[in-house]
Order: C-alpha cells, then structure tokens, then sequence
C-alpha cells in the first residue's frame, strides 16, 4: 500500500525481436518496486501478496495508465507505434471492469486497444469460476478479444497445458518459457519441445514468442525452428520508457 501511495512504482519495457529482420515488434511492460531502502523488489515477491489482499488491481490500472501515457509520448515524439503487451493476473480479470478501463484510458490517450496485449499465464486462463463475480477467466478474455486487444498465453508449457483452451479460444501469441530456451542448444528434450510447440502454434495461426534470449546459438536455433519473435538480454534489458 505504501509502495502504491508513495508512487514508489515504475513501468520498464522490454522489446519483442523479429527473429528474421530483428526489428522491434512490440514491447513488454514489466513492473517494477523501487523501495527506498531495499532497492529494487522483485516482482515474485509482491506480486503474490498483491492478488491476496486485491491490491493487484489498482496496481493494474497503475500500469495501464502508465503505458497509454508512455504510449501517447511516444506517438508525439514521433516513433512509430508497436504493440505493448501487459501482463494480467486472474484476480485483476475476475474482480475488476478491466475492458472498460482499457476502453477509458484508450480513448483518454487517443490509442487503438489493438495495440494492447494481454499476457496471462496458463494457470489465470485456467483459473475456476468465481463466485463472487459469476464471471470466469475465459468470459473475461472473450470481452477483452471483442474490445479489439489481442491475447497472449505467458510461460507456455509449465501450467496446465490445455491444448483445447488453443482450439476453443482465439490466442494470438503463445510465448515459450524460458526454463525451455535455456538448454535448447544443449538439451534435445528442450529442442523438441519447443519445436513442437512452434509447428503446433504455426498451423493454428499463432506467433510464437521465445523468452529469455541470452544467446546468439539460441537466437539461431529458433530461427531454424522458424519461430517468428524472441526476447530476452541478448537484444535489451528492461528499461525505462
């Protein structure tokens, strides 16, 4: 609460890479807590107790806010405009109006929602129906998908898996945990892996993105692979707008 009163909060972006013309094609927003005697929290240790207590939803709209604003500056500046993509936790999907708020601050900073993206992990998408709000995480995905904002499933392949939720549900991108790009040079079990996933995701019309590039072999794996994006330390780290 006090991080969120005291503005001790920030947005960084991390670019998304064409792996063929390595041109920037989106930008993650990744959240981050500068405390004043710790320095910078990690997000795995408050991000947790933010959806426990419900703070994550002012958090939510801290975020959305920041990257129309950062958005809309850049447009002034000039730079051509790439989608942004947001990470959305299932708490914020069940227990806020989160379409509207995108609709609010979309038309607030003159921004198409199509150049938002909403990143959930497979265990948000999964998550049982609430009771509290009768909504279910994959109604509040459909209302995300009328509003024009496109979906992303997050660490792909270390939750649930359902391969049905592909088939039922219009994804646009799937992105490849890292703990699987790692080893992918080095460990065939890895490389199949991924390989499955990238065909699997191509005849569904799905972009695929490959997280945690640290690597130029990595890099040149996936291009074989013909994944379509990558992300990670070897291209940018996260950093301010």
């Amino acid at each position: 609460r006090a991080a969120i009163e005291q503005k001790q909060l920030d947005v960084h972006y991390q670019p998304i890479i064409d792996i063929g013309s390595h041109r920037v094609m989106g930008l993650e927003a990744l959240l981050r807590w500068k405390h004043p005697l710790h320095g910078f929290v990690a997000p795995g240790r408050f991000i947790g107790v933010a959806e426990e207590t419900g703070l994550i939803v002012p958090i939510g709209e801290f975020v959305l806010e920041r990257v129309m604003s950062d958005a809309a500056r850049w447009r002034e500046m000039g730079w051509s405009p790439v989608p942004v993509a947001v990470n959305i936790s299932a708490v914020q999907l069940q227990r806020s109006d989160l379409p509207g708020t995108i609709r609010r601050l979309t038309q607030l900073h003159g921004m198409k929602p199509s150049m938002l993206q909403a990143e959930l992990t497979e265990s948000a998408v999964f998550e049982h129906r609430e009771a509290r709000s009768g909504e279910s995480s994959e109604d509040g995905i459909s209302r995300l998908r009328e509003l024009g904002v496109r979906v992303a499933i997050d660490d792909f392949g270390t939750g649930y898996s359902s391969l049905s939720y592909l088939k039922r549900w219009r994804v646009d991108y799937v992105k490849i945990d890292r703990s699987f790009v790692r080893d992918l040079v080095t460990d065939m079990s890895d490389l199949a892996i991924v390989g499955a996933i990238i065909a699997m995701a191509r005849h569904l019309n799905i972009q695929v993105v490959a997280e945690g590039i640290e690597g130029w072999q990595q890099l040149e794996k996936l291009r074989q692979l013909q994944c379509n994006l990558a992300q990670g330390f070897l291209f940018a780290k996260p950093t301010p707008a």
